[in-house]
């Protein structure tokens, strides 16, 4: 693992924090229900953010997780990372997050984490942290403005522009894939959705790394 090893991980400020997403995640844009913000130092120097929150609707993913009560649970929203740190980098941040957490918020059972396989990846670095995967989810809140390249979720979309259908209906549909993965802090809790085989990401077509779409093997 080498200099990944030498990573600082701990609690920074959400400016600090937002600052660096909106610079180097493939969005560019931060997650209002982010509380709670990981920097990543190496040599002294920030090269990675993760960012926990709660979920847009914590009722839909309660019941994935139990028992799970309203404040056992975080959302890992966002996670970025520039290309200086070295290989492995990632997955190591994720472990020691996770260790932080279960010393200082011994509450918190699991984290929920998406992966979208439509802009970016389809959740290699969870794969690598001990995630499980419990959804594979066709595509159908993005949609991009062909004019300006700004992409737009509906959750947003709705929240922020609810009155603008006609926008809404004249943006191109993206296509693509959305991953659901759990990771159980609590190994006594029980995910309550199947598991499904990581093999099935590329049988669904949804395999994707840093935002290209790879190749489903074809089978003969």
């Amino acid at each position: 693992m080498g200099r990944a090893k030498e990573i600082i991980v701990k609690v920074i400020p959400a400016k600090l924090a937002n600052d660096f997403v909106k610079k180097h995640h493939y969005s560019g844009k931060v997650v209002n229900n982010s509380i709670l913000h990981f920097g990543c130092f190496l040599y002294g120097e920030l090269h990675g953010v993760m960012s926990y929150g709660s979920p847009l609707d914590k009722r839909k993913v309660l019941p994935l997780v139990q028992p799970s009560q309203w404040n056992e649970m975080l959302e890992l929203n966002r996670m970025a990372f520039d290309e200086y740190l070295p290989k492995n980098s990632e997955s190591r941040c994720i472990a020691v997050s996770f260790k932080l957490l279960k010393k200082n918020a011994p509450h918190i059972k699991w984290i929920l984490s998406f992966s979208d396989a439509t802009q970016c990846g389809d959740g290699a670095i969870y794969r690598a942290s001990g995630f499980v995967l419990t959804g594979i989810k066709e595509n159908t809140g993005q949609r991009v403005d062909e004019a300006n390249g700004k992409v737009y979720s509906q959750v947003t979309f709705s929240a922020h522009r609810p009155n603008d259908e006609e926008y809404w209906n004249s943006l191109k549909k993206l296509a693509g894939f959305q991953l659901r993965y759990i990771y159980l802090i609590d190994k006594t809790c029980k995910i309550t959705v199947p598991i499904i085989p990581f093999s099935e990401i590329e049988k669904a077509g949804a395999g994707m790394y840093k935002g290209i779409k790879k190749q489903s093997a074809v089978i003969v």
